[in-house]
């Protein structure tokens, strides 16, 4: 069942890519972060209200907050980047380049959180890497 999650997040990726390059057309790429984030804010909220997803908020300890917020900051940081990236080009370059957070994320995943590396996983971010590679260059 996870796969039908990850599969429904890159279509909305995509999505995202694709409205994203539209949107900032002549529009400064950090005021247009600033919208994304306004509109996002808003969804996530509604979507903890009606969901009650709200009510657990007491249970979230120290160690919770500090890291909720440290990914916080990086997806600021890393739509601030993809935006400008889009702006000056195409997004099909940006957006597969940007999908190199895939591997970045099975090597810091490995090195910090213990995961075992696969073969599999290793061949398959090796894959994700000379492909960007192909497109950088």
């Amino acid at each position: 069942m996870w796969w039908i999650f990850a599969l429904l997040s890159a279509l909305f990726a995509a999505l995202t890519a694709i409205f994203a390059k539209i949107g900032i057309k002549g529009v400064d790429t950090d005021l247009a972060t600033a919208i994304r984030t306004v509109v996002i804010l808003i969804l996530a909220w509604g979507i903890a209200f009606f969901r009650g997803g709200t009510s657990t908020m007491n249970t979230l300890s120290k160690q919770n907050i500090i890291f909720l917020c440290l990914s916080g900051i990086a997806t600021g940081l890393s739509w601030i980047f993809y935006f400008k990236a889009l702006q000056l080009g195409e997004v099909s370059q940006v957006a597969p380049v940007d999908k190199m957070s895939v591997a970045f994320a099975i090597l810091l995943a490995v090195i910090f959180l213990g995961e075992p590396l696969t073969w599999k996983t290793a061949i398959g971010a090796l894959m994700i890497i000379g492909g960007s590679l192909v497109l950088i260059l």
